[in-house]
């Protein structure tokens, strides 16, 4: 009889340890859909935020002039005497932004450009060719070459990937590596952003899209995003907290009560 109870009492416990990590085991639809109330921002208009010139930055400049032979003392030869597009080429060739926020431009010498966007760069070396009396009319192309994003955690393809586009979406990144595990933590996000030599760390919820319109919206040069694993491969990594551990252990235990029981 005392037998009978005790194995009533095992299934009993055995029983609810599979609810319960069955319970633990699921996900629900607003742990991984992404921006879930998109319908509120269906109508915004665009903000597109440009970047500042950092130190450590690698820029291509060109410059160009109605007389092309008379811009050429103002651009740096090209890696034996050709033109190359490989990207690679391009940043030994660039002028890399100083910690001071200078370049060493041909003929003008120091530039300070650190802390302006490219737009002005472009027209602050217009200006100095023109009322330097270097060359007049010149049109002054500046493209940042070595700009990347970090993405680490739960992502298919963590790594760091470059771009060279003005602007690019924190959803755009994700794309590069390949989105995020079915593990991730969608509604925390961790945003590492170096700017102006202040660190900053933000938290970003990616199933909803209230921060469409906040600064974090566009990747800037050299931010971090770190994607946190969701509590379920927290829970996995230990060796109770895996569901497929406890799944056969909790059927040992039942298959040892049956036998038992006969």
């Amino acid at each position: 009889m005392i037998l009978k109870v005790i194995q009533k009492k095992m299934y009993r416990n055995s029983l609810i340890v599979l609810s319960i990590v069955l319970m633990q085991s699921c996900a629900s639809k607003k742990d991984i859909l992404y921006f879930q109330d998109a319908k509120n921002y269906n109508v915004e208009n665009i903000s597109y935020q440009n970047s500042k010139i950092q130190p450590n930055d690698i820029l291509n400049i060109v410059v160009d002039s109605p007389i092309p032979e008379a811009a050429i003392p103002y651009n740096i030869k090209s890696l034996g005497g050709a033109v190359n597009f490989d990207l690679e080429a391009l940043k030994l060739q660039g002028y890399l932004v100083s910690q001071e926020g200078g370049i060493d431009f041909p003929v003008l010498g120091k530039l300070l450009l650190g802390g302006m966007i490219i737009e002005d760069a472009e027209k602050e070396i217009e200006r100095l060719l023109a009322e330097g009396g270097h060359l007049k009319d010149a049109s002054v192309n500046i493209r940042l070459i070595n700009a990347k994003v970090t993405i680490l955690g739960e992502v298919i393809r963590p790594g760091t990937y470059g771009f060279t586009e003005q602007n690019i979406t924190l959803p755009q990144a994700l794309g590069y590596a390949g989105d995020l595990t079915i593990t991730g933590k969608r509604e925390d996000i961790l945003f590492i952003r170096e700017e102006n030599g202040v660190r900053t760390i933000n938290h970003i919820d990616l199933t909803s899209a209230d921060w469409f319109s906040g600064p974090f919206y566009y990747i800037k040069p050299n931010d971090i995003i770190i994607v946190n694993p969701n509590n379920t491969k927290v829970k996995s990594a230990g060796f109770i907290g895996n569901a497929g551990i406890v799944l056969t252990i909790a059927s040992l235990l039942l298959s040892s009560i049956v036998l038992i029981s006969r």
